[in-house]
């Protein structure tokens, strides 16, 4: 990986693991019994500049892209995916701000990402528009100079601890896609309140909450990129932001095989330690070989994407793809390295086992991305991406 990154990437990468083992590790289980977001953590992650590793350097960035994000994500998921998504989440909400924005949103609500200040989140998904995305029940109906945002969004992750939000609603309902329009709605605007918190089965950590607009008062200056272009921000959003998914996945993976193999080095049954069992060594091999491959596409693709590469929507989907499956698989095979400690709470992996499965579902279950990579290449035809 070395290859592949730069003496400032690495330098993230080596930050983000300290900050997860010394500041995440001690308290994952805490946080995920109580399924308390930590709020003191992304204080932390805050004063030691990781927000500003994804925003663009004029922006009090350090410009580092999607590359940046996904090492730093990969390695706080290492240790516990939930907290890592309070820092994910975050990325997430801000790219559409970074892709679509204009001068002045950019120069209002950049920096005060950058610095940690406020968090943000990304309001797209609602009961009835989830894989079908376009089917929007959130409307905005213009009034002079502003917007008045009535609905509900579902599953939204940071929802209440963020600060800034982007909103996807339908300014024209009658239009279906075309009316859809992305809106930056700040924490506290009258009309706008926070529903039910959801009971997950992992990512414990992370706050997921329903957002509820009743006539919430937006003016026109917060529509980004213009009227009726929001599913192209949705799209491409999310285009970018699977790769960090597939990085969280990749983290999560890491995560459970370091555990694995920590472990299977000090289980003793017929008076051998377990690592010596060949069964056990063909489970920790097949670990090392799918995480190594899910690496190299994780990290190639970043590069790919922030050296401003083309074909976004078929990388993004295969790397969240992989990635998710493969964290699926590992965890799922870690746990039954552990044999019946695997299944108690006590030991990290069931935790890992149950905050993989999310990654195969959000930003677009693993059943659409395929279609989404099968589409891409009947419309490009079946020759290699040009990232290599």
């Amino acid at each position: 990986m070395h290859l592949l990154l730069s003496g400032e990437l690495l330098e993230v990468k080596n930050l983000s693991r300290q900050i997860a083992e010394e500041k995440i590790k001690p308290v994952r289980e805490e946080y995920d019994e109580q399924a308390k977001f930590p709020k003191e953590i992304m204080e932390y992650l805050a004063k030691s500049d990781l927000f500003r590793v994804f925003i663009p350097e004029e922006y009090d960035g350090m410009g580092l892209g999607i590359t940046g994000m996904s090492i730093a994500t990969e390695e706080l998921s290492r240790v516990c995916a939930g907290i890592a998504l309070g820092y994910a989440g975050t990325g997430l909400g801000t790219m559409p701000i970074i892709l679509f924005g204009n001068e002045e949103q950019k120069k209002k609500y950049l920096p005060q990402i950058a610095s940690g200040e406020k968090l943000a989140a990304f309001g797209l998904t609602e009961a009835e528009a989830g894989s079908d995305a376009s089917n929007i029940k959130t409307v905005a109906k213009k009034d002079g100079d502003f917007y008045r945002i009535t609905g509900t969004k579902q599953f939204i992750t940071n929802g209440e601890v963020a600060d800034i939000y982007v909103i996807i609603a339908n300014v024209n309902p009658e239009r279906g896609i075309r009316g859809l329009t992305a809106f930056i709605v700040e924490k506290g605007e009258k009309g706008f309140t926070f529903g039910k918190h959801e009971n997950k089965m992992g990512i414990r950590a992370s706050a997921t909450v329903e957002l509820v607009f009743d006539d919430c008062k937006v003016p026109k200056e917060n529509i980004l990129l213009s009227e009726g272009q929001g599913f192209k921000v949705a799209m491409k959003t999310l285009d970018y932001s699977r790769i960090g998914v597939g990085a969280q996945a990749l983290g999560i993976a890491q995560g459970a095989y370091e555990e694995s193999v920590n472990y299977a080095s000090q289980r003793v049954q017929f008076g051998q330690k377990i690592i010596t069992f060949q069964m056990i060594q063909n489970i920790i091999a097949n670990m090392a070989i799918k995480i190594e491959a899910a690496r190299s596409l994780t990290y190639i693709s970043a590069k790919y994407v922030d050296g401003g590469g083309k074909d976004i929507a078929r990388v993004g989907s295969m790397v969240k793809t992989f990635c998710s499956d493969v964290a699926m698989e590992v965890t799922t095979d870690a746990v039954q390295v552990f044999g019946g400690y695997g299944y108690i709470k006590e030991y990290p992996v069931e935790k890992m086992m149950r905050d993989a499965k999310i990654t195969q579902i959000y930003e677009g279950t693993n059943q659409i991305q395929r279609l989404v990579i099968a589409q891409e290449i009947i419309k490009r035809g079946c020759e290699i991406t040009d990232m290599y």
